[in-house]
């Protein structure tokens, strides 16, 4: 595989792809597929991967499909520390089951959302992290507040790292002004990209990864991307973030499972379909999203 930045010691840094999940006609998961794909997107220079987000449409898979796609993606990855499913569950007891589960699999970490069937409060929301957290695996928080309605701020980011519940945080408010709060309120908690379309913006402010959707369709673009962001390689990285950006924005509209899917059957992967609720994008807007794909691809970028 090509070499990457991979921290072992801090294995949810990095560029961790959230993996859109293959589907067959029938939307049955095609596990041959998925693991295809978690390989390529390595080979790309990509860092790990992260299975059973909502760009994998967790919401939607049975218990026993939620845990066989933490096994292939672990299998495929061929280190289990460089896979970081998704627990999320409505109640901590559940998600904490799947944080076991993934501990069992030899995962690196876990990704979790706070509990967001309802307008969860403080006290809350440190308990479900700190149920979480009893699972032994290194817990990063996923602050996704317009989906959720419940904000994990950065006083509350700042309180569950005290706590000792969570290392790292996937930013997705779109805020890009939190990320100096946050280093100032919680200096030891790792900043990640939540959104791709301000990639560039967090990863000059100190984010040391990014949990990326559109590597699903350009892994060695996106992967040069970070590491020139990261670097502080602006010559690099902002011709680079200019071109990709008018997909990169897509990672945070409602469409984006259906956006990033087209994306991949464009460039010769397999998105496929998606499942109920669901539906795929009307002409209009999937011609859009092809349209951006292919002068990507003419545009140089794989």
């Amino acid at each position: 595989m090509t070499a990457t930045s991979w921290n072992t010691t801090h294995p949810w840094r990095g560029v961790m792809v959230a993996t859109a999940l293959p589907l067959r006609d029938d939307l049955a998961i095609d596990h041959d597929t998925y693991a295809a794909h978690i390989r390529r997107l390595l080979d790309a220079g990509c860092d790990g991967v992260v299975p059973n987000g909502s760009l994998g449409e967790y919401q939607t898979l049975t218990d026993d499909e939620r845990a066989r796609v933490v096994r292939t993606a672990v299998e495929a990855a061929g280190d289990g520390a460089r896979v970081m499913p998704g627990v999320s569950a409505y109640g901590a007891g559940e998600a904490r089951r799947w944080a076991e589960q993934a501990a069992e699999a030899g995962c690196g970490s876990v990704l979790l959302l706070p509990p967001n069937g309802y307008r969860a409060d403080e006290r809350a929301v440190r308990a479900h992290y700190a149920e979480v957290a009893r699972a032994g695996l290194p817990v990063v928080a996923y602050n996704n507040p317009v989906d959720t309605k419940v904000d994990l701020t950065p006083e509350l980011l700042a309180a569950l790292h005290r706590d000792g519940s969570i290392v790292a945080v996937k930013e997705f408010s779109g805020d890009v002004r939190r990320a100096y709060e946050i280093a100032e309120l919680a200096p030891g908690l790792d900043l990640l990209v939540g959104a791709d379309d301000v990639l560039l913006e967090l990863a000059t402010a100190g984010a040391v990864g990014w949990i990326a959707g559109y590597p699903n369709a350009f892994p060695a673009s996106c992967a040069a991307l970070y590491r020139a962001a990261a670097d502080g390689d602006l010559g690099t990285a902002l011709p680079l973030y200019r071109s990709l950006h008018p997909l990169l924005r897509w990672d945070s509209r409602t469409e984006f499972v259906q956006a990033i899917k087209v994306s991949m059957d464009v460039v010769g992967f397999h998105g496929g379909p998606s499942r109920p609720p669901r539906l795929p994008l009307t002409p209009d807007t999937e011609a859009l999203v092809r349209a951006a794909t292919e002068k990507a691809v003419a545009d140089g970028h794989h």
